[in-house]
């Protein structure tokens, strides 16, 4: 892996800081992506990458056209190896502060006090799940504990399904996951309501629904077995799907405020253009940072668009920009 030269300086010495064309904060798909496009185009770009991708908790990753069942980690490590083949540099740390200027640049400012100067960044950091506070569940993530049918739907089929409702969702994922089983049970755990439309659907999908708050997921030999309500009450259940709450890694951002962010279902979220460009100067903003529902190949496809239209943008700002004579 090529090492970046990083110097601690303080914005005043603007001469002595490494600079690049673009920085890009986050080394998972959408990162890596966004660097290969810019790679590619013949830009100096680094990735700084904190090592803690979204899908780290699973053994394969699924949906993607050709790395249908590849480990999480196979994949970014290839994904590396492709980005250096192109003169991209990769370095681990953790971005404390992006500070943006009045001219589209921005300073990257890591937790080790060293600072790297961008003509653009590209903030792909992702986002935290926070699962519900269920005794045994976070222990089961990402192997029979699960958000997404369409990332793990197709390994489970036909098991016996349990879905932890949360008020976010109601029964959405409950009638959801009946494409891969048709043997589901909703736990309304601690969801009172639902909508008069939702139980007709559940009833017409044959869905079970159990009213009382879940009090734990029971484990034995290393395999989920059930689910147990505080009422003492045992469903044995093969597979459980909860949706999380996601909290997107932009701390490091300026505050967002405004036009800037977007209201979702889970939470506000970055608001970006079709292409990820931020209300913010000279920050682009990709896969689950400025959304939840982006998977592996849609954060891929979204990084690599940020990356080619950067270029672009890079490529016309520097024609427009005056020579040193003033011809």
């Amino acid at each position: 892996m090529l090492a970046a030269e990083v110097v601690t300086v303080t914005r005043s010495t603007e001469a002595q800081r490494k600079s690049y064309d673009v920085v890009v904060v986050g080394g998972g798909t959408a990162g890596l992506s966004a660097a290969l496009g810019l790679g590619r185009s013949r830009r100096s770009v680094l990735v700084i990458d904190a090592g803690e991708p979204r899908n780290a908790p699973a053994d394969h990753m699924h949906g993607y056209l050709s790395r249908d069942g590849m480990p999480p980690a196979e994949f970014l490590a290839v994904g590396r190896s492709e980005v250096e083949s192109y003169g991209g540099e990769i370095i681990s740390g953790r971005v404390e502060k992006v500070e943006p200027d009045t001219d589209g640049e921005v300073d990257v400012r890591l937790a080790d006090g060293s600072v790297v100067h961008g003509r653009r960044a590209v903030i792909a950091t992702g986002l935290v799940d926070e699962l519900p506070d269920i005794p045994g569940l976070a222990g089961r993530w990402g192997r029979d504990v699960l958000h997404c049918p369409y990332c793990h739907g197709y390994e489970v089929r036909d098991q016996a399904f349990g879905v932890i409702a949360r008020p976010e969702m109601g029964a959405h994922q409950a009638l959801l996951v009946t494409q891969w089983s048709k043997d589901v049970t909703l736990f309304l755990h601690q969801v009172e309501e639902l909508p008069d439309e939702q139980w007709q659907q559940l009833a017409a999908a044959g869905v079970r629904v159990v009213t009382g708050e879940v009090a734990e997921v029971v484990v034995e030999d290393d395999r989920l077995t059930g689910v147990r309500l505080a009422s003492g009450e045992f469903f044995a259940r093969d597979v459980l799907f909860t949706a999380t709450r996601p909290v997107p890694r932009t701390e490091m951002l300026p505050d967002l405020t405004g036009d800037a962010v977007k209201q979702t279902p889970f939470g506000p979220f970055p608001a970006v253009d079709e292409a990820g460009r931020s209300g913010l100067p000279g920050i682009w903003i990709v896969g689950n940072a400025m959304g939840p529902a982006e998977m592996v190949v849609n954060s891929a496809s979204a990084g690599y668009r940020a990356g080619t239209l950067i270029n672009a943008e890079l490529v016309f700002a520097d024609l427009a920009t005056p020579s040193p004579s003033g011809v």
